[in-house]
């Protein structure tokens, strides 16, 4: 007993000891306004944010503008795009007297759309609850204390939980803290919360453009997405970018009776199933020509920190129940910078009690096709379309006509997505990067872990194309939150390590 209590101590001393003053300062903050913080917090989960609901948007901006008006952020604004009704950004900025470099941190306050029939029973997206740990781990409801009586292990259940009014909340949280603490800044602060990111940031280019000289910057901090799987906080310098493409494959005009017709009329599902299974071989591996002839190679650097990723993929395998990768021999994170070809959703005819025996007249597929460095979105569309056509399937952009039925044996329609982004990686070696790593790891005894690309897709290449600048991704979410789902939430401590880790980053040398 002696022996387990002298490690204990020796663990939590190696704890304090890597944490820097700031940090601890930040940390003694956070924990005296906790109720404070959260009571904020819970009001902001409460108001909707899904991007069809126009209302709750406009609240979540006048919400945004408030907490930045209560810490004192100066130059509040909203920067709206060209085309009208549609969601701006709220945008502040602190000037730091004698600074000559400005961060910017990014991250956005619109969340997925919700279904709330799919939610846990006694959870509701816009009405927050508080759980003593996950569903899956026999969280149970509790009351929000009014207190700073909460545990680390405690998980808030609501849309956007974690992505990304998470994000909004811990950089806000940050400068409170910083500035109630007296700690001086080295740089110019900007805050950036846009509102389409979940519509794929249809308006972006317009309003970077637009608000160009405003929005200039050494570096763009974007806070969004998780930390690593084994729990650890990890820097991100890329993303992958992201396109789609919608197939329907037609045969007859009318369902058909399949003991009349079977075996002579022919099967749209089986056509399309046969058409997606040429697309990939046994060993996950896209087989559509050219599909990985432009991607940039990772640098010597890259790979050395793909290298130390703490592995996870038993972990994930066991956590998610599945006995096998897709790619073989390839890690997840080794995966990642690779890019894929997936099916979103596919559909035809009726299954379950709704099954009859008939030969579908149509099916349909959703094409996910995500993007890593090199890659254009449009040229990978092309590639998918041009192995489509050498399967002997002629290409229509319309429902087909008479003639066109008349006239092939395989007709599918393409709509290729309109609104691609490519992907976008930032050099490791940047001075302003070993920066960034210094600042988090100064948070945390832990590793932290550095990563080449996220896995989720942003359209960071936007602040490169039209801004000229560079962008870092530090997420905070925990990685089974449920983002873009059900029962998203957030684990109490990845959102009180995150205002640490933001604090962190406004107070690097």
């Amino acid at each position: 007993m002696k022996q387990l209590l002298t490690c204990l101590a020796l663990t939590i001393l190696t704890q304090t000891f890597a944490q820097s003053n700031e940090t601890l300062t930040i940390q003694k903050y956070r924990q005296a306004n906790t109720a404070a913080i959260m009571k904020e917090y819970v009001s902001f989960l409460t108001i909707p944010n899904t991007a069809n609901d126009t209302i709750g948007l406009r609240k979540n901006t006048d919400f945004i503008q408030e907490m930045m008006q209560q810490r004192g952020i100066q130059n509040i604004q909203l920067l709206h795009a060209n085309t009208p009704n549609t969601a701006p950004v709220v945008y502040g900025e602190v000037k730091t007297p004698g600074a000559t470099k400005t961060l910017i941190f990014y991250a956005h306050y619109d969340g997925q759309p919700v279904n709330p029939a799919q939610w846990a029973k006694g959870l509701k997206p816009f009405e927050p609850k508080l759980y003593t740990n996950a569903l899956d781990k026999k969280g149970e409801p509790i009351e929000f204390p009014n207190n700073n009586a909460y545990q680390p292990d405690y998980r808030i259940y609501a849309r956007g939980a974690s992505d990304d009014k998470a994000g909004v909340a811990a950089i806000l949280n940050a400068y409170a803290a910083i500035k109630e603490s007296n700690l001086p800044l080295q740089y110019n602060l900007k805050f950036f919360f846009e509102g389409e990111e979940e519509a794929g940031s249809p308006h972006l280019d317009q309003i970077l453009k637009k608000y160009a000289p405003l929005l200039q910057s050494d570096l763009w901090i974007i806070c969004d997405g998780p930390v690593h799987q084994s729990g650890k906080k990890q820097i991100v310098f890329g993303v992958r970018g992201d396109t789609h493409l919608d197939l329907t494959v037609y045969a007859s005009k009318r369902p058909l009776h399949s003991g009349h017709y079977g075996n002579w009329a022919p099967n749209p599902a089986m056509q399309l199933a046969t058409l997606l299974a040429s697309m990939k071989n046994e060993k996950g591996r896209v087989t559509i020509k050219g599909f990985y002839d432009d991607v940039t190679p990772l640098t010597p650097t890259e790979k050395k920190a793909l290298q130390e990723v703490p592995p996870v993929d038993e972990q994930m395998k066991a956590e998610l129940g599945f006995n096998s990768p897709e790619m073989q021999g390839l890690s997840l994170g080794e995966s990642i910078n690779l890019p894929s070809l997936n099916i979103n959703g596919i559909q035809s005819g009726n299954v379950g009690k709704l099954a009859s025996n008939q030969i579908p007249t149509f099916a349909t597929a959703v094409l996910d096709l995500r993007l890593v460095l090199g890659n254009d979105w449009k040229r990978q569309q092309q590639k998918v379309i041009d192995h489509i056509k050498a399967q002997g399937f002629h290409v229509i952009n319309n429902e087909p006509t008479e003639a066109e039925r008349k006239q092939y044996a395989k007709l599918i329609k393409i709509a290729p997505g309109a609104d691609g982004m490519n992907a976008q990686r930032t050099p490791m070696d940047l001075p302003m990067a070993q920066k960034v790593i210094k600042a988090v790891k100064s948070t945390t005894a832990d590793q932290v872990v550095l990563q080449p690309t996220m896995g989720g897709s942003l359209p960071l290449y936007l602040f490169e194309q039209i801004l000229k600048a560079r962008t870092i991704t530090v997420p905070i979410a925990n990685h089974d939150n449920n983002q873009h789902a059900e029962n998203e939430n957030i684990r109490l401590k990845n959102f009180f390590e995150g205002i640490e880790t933001m604090a962190a980053l406004m107070l690097m040398r």
